[in-house]
């Protein structure tokens, strides 16, 4: 406890899993409300347009407590992980510099012209920015991505002596930085998951407005696109986006997979085990129930395939912490298999037009809002962990990254600090978007693109 190591690593993990709850729900909900506004100029729905506003506003209180969420993870470059910026700053300085000048300027932007512009342009006009501000939120999400994928799986990049006999990376190949493979496969599986969320919240708010009798019509509306949206996203979830991931992690990180999947002896024609409790001092996995030769064939395109287990790893390469890597990854895909059940069942009922009157069902997506979340933080945690122990795979290792003068002391001390900030910043977030959606799409904003005060106050 009293290692400094042990207290960065903590604080860069909370600070980044709580920040990314909400861009999650504004890249998520930029899709949906780009359909939403597609509706309405398609067929001039006046109900698609009060919802597209109605779901704008959330986006916009969500956004700004995105940003204010991600400030502190830019510092900690510098006050937490100094050695590590030294190191690999003029590689992924690039990409995140990116982000901030081509991807979140043009998402704030767009979004003041979205939330006030609807009076001052022309229909045509506002769909476009409307637009900009998805692809603004989207492109924004990849440079991020591009950036975490160079640490997994680096390419592009050049090793250049600095001073005093140290090294540090530059970029080499701008293009292959930029749209490494491993870039491509993550982004697709993020950018699905983070429309499941979207969805989810969207199915969930419109399943409350039709238990409580409220808000009807937008209610039925927002079930029929987030089940819709929903079901297609979870799918994409898990094929091809989640196997063309898993693909990579055997190819480039063999030890992470061994450790996702407890596998403690290699050998061919490999199960995948669905439960199962990692016992890493006997080295074996108590109580599997598996698929046999799955993993196998799911990892290598082949029955007989073998896959190396963890046994097979000298200690040093293999992940540091293979209890929480191993459970974090099931319980991301043990929802993902959830998901794709619920919004099958709901799609099903849509279907029948049975959904609005089968209330356990209704329920459900109600009390399945928050799952979405867990499964992202899930993901993230198992690609995180996953990694270790480098902060850039193969190249540098995650205890010499760390910044030598802040001490264990200073960084818990920052870190109480954080959690008391963040409590009182999820306490007002909850606080704002449960005033609206018992405002609901209707009053001052329905039938009519709101004013410019009446736009500020929603936003706020």
């Amino acid at each position: 406890m009293t290692d400094p190591l042990f207290w960065h690593r903590l604080q860069f993990g909370f600070t980044i899993a709580y920040h990314y709850l909400f861009p999650q729900l504004t890249m998520g909900l930029g899709l949906l409300i780009v359909l939403l506004r597609a509706h309405s100029l398609r067929t001039g729905s006046e109900a698609s347009s009060d919802a597209a506003r109605f779901w704008t506003r959330i986006f916009g209180i969500n956004f700004a407590v995105g940003v204010v969420t991600g400030i502190p993870m830019e510092f900690q470059f510098g006050t937490n992980w100094s050695r590590f910026s030294l190191y690999a700053g003029g590689v992924i300085g690039q990409a995140l510099a990116m982000e901030g000048m081509f991807a979140f300027f043009l998402e704030s932007s767009f979004l003041g012209l979205v939330l006030y512009g609807e009076q001052r342009l022309s229909k045509k006009a506002h769909f476009a920015a409307t637009v900009a501000l998805w692809l603004g939120s989207w492109l924004s999400g990849y440079f991020i991505v591009a950036t975490n994928a160079f640490m997994q799986h680096p390419v592009g990049h050049l090793v250049v002596e600095g001073a005093a006999g140290s090294s540090k990376l530059q970029i080499g190949d701008l293009a292959a930085f930029l749209f490494n493979p491993w870039a491509l496969a993550a982004y697709a599986h993020t950018m699905s998951g983070a429309v499941v969320t979207g969805a989810f919240v969207m199915a969930g708010v419109g399943a409350f407005w039709t238990l409580s009798g409220a808000h009807l019509d937008q209610g039925r509306l927002a079930l029929r696109l987030g089940v819709c949206a929903g079901l297609a996203a979870s799918v994409l979830q898990l094929f091809p986006t989640a196997d063309w991931q898993a693909k990579l992690v055997a190819r480039h990180q063999p030890a992470t997979l061994a450790a996702m999947e407890g596998v403690f002896k290699g050998g061919p024609r490999q199960g995948m085990t669905l439960i199962g409790q990692p016992d890493v001092a006997a080295g074996r996995l108590d109580n599997p129930i598996e698929v046999p030769r799955i993993l196998s064939m799911l990892a290598y395109g082949s029955f007989e395939a073998p896959v190396k287990g963890l046994d097979d790893f000298p200690a040093d390469q293999k992940p540091d912490n293979i209890e929480l890597l191993y459970y974090s990854y099931h319980v991301m895909a043990g929802l993902g298999t959830l998901f794709i059940v619920l919004m099958g069942l709901s799609v099903l009922l849509l279907w029948r037009g049975t959904l609005w009157a089968t209330r356990p069902v209704l329920w459900a997506l109600l009390l399945a809002t928050p799952f979405p979340y867990i499964a992202n933080t899930a993901g993230w945690m198992t690609a995180e962990l996953g990694r270790q122990p480098w902060l850039v795979h193969g190249l540098f290792r995650t205890a010499q990254g760390s910044s030598p003068l802040v001490s264990a002391g200073d960084t818990l001390f920052s870190l109480l600090g954080f959690a008391g900030l963040y409590l009182v910043i999820g306490i007002a977030f909850l606080g704002m978007v449960g005033r609206e959606i018992v405002h609901g799409p209707g009053g001052p904003h329905a039938g009519s693109p709101p004013a410019p005060g009446q736009a500020a106050e929603g936003a706020r």
